[in-house]
């Protein structure tokens, strides 16, 4: 995994512009505030296809991308499988190194 974008999601985290979990996740998706999911490859059947659809549904755009301990450590949390980056800067930039790294 692209190290420019673990150091991007740490940072992002430090300014508050990224949420973790289940919960909190739905929510940003429900108030309009998330930009862009990123769904662990290691999470459940169950947790992608919920967070697919809601994605779909709330019209954001999703990847799936990653495993949970490596994303998780990242951003000082433990055992998150999905996360939503609220700030359009951040959302562009972390984008890039995703499809830099698929690529």
């Amino acid at each position: 995994m692209n190290k420019r974008l673990l150091s991007m999601l740490s940072i992002c985290q430090k300014a508050g512009k990224i949420v973790s979990g289940e919960f909190a996740v739905e929510k940003a998706l429900q108030d309009g505030s998330a930009l862009y999911v990123i769904i662990a490859n290691d999470a459940s059947d169950n947790t992608k296809k919920k967070f697919e659809n809601k994605s779909f549904y709330y019209e954001v755009e999703y990847i799936i991308y990653g495993e949970k301990e490596t994303l998780s450590h990242s951003i000082g949390k433990v055992n998150r499988t999905v996360f939503a980056i609220l700030d359009e800067g951040f959302y562009n930039k972390i984008k890039q190194y995703i499809e830099n790294d698929i690529k």
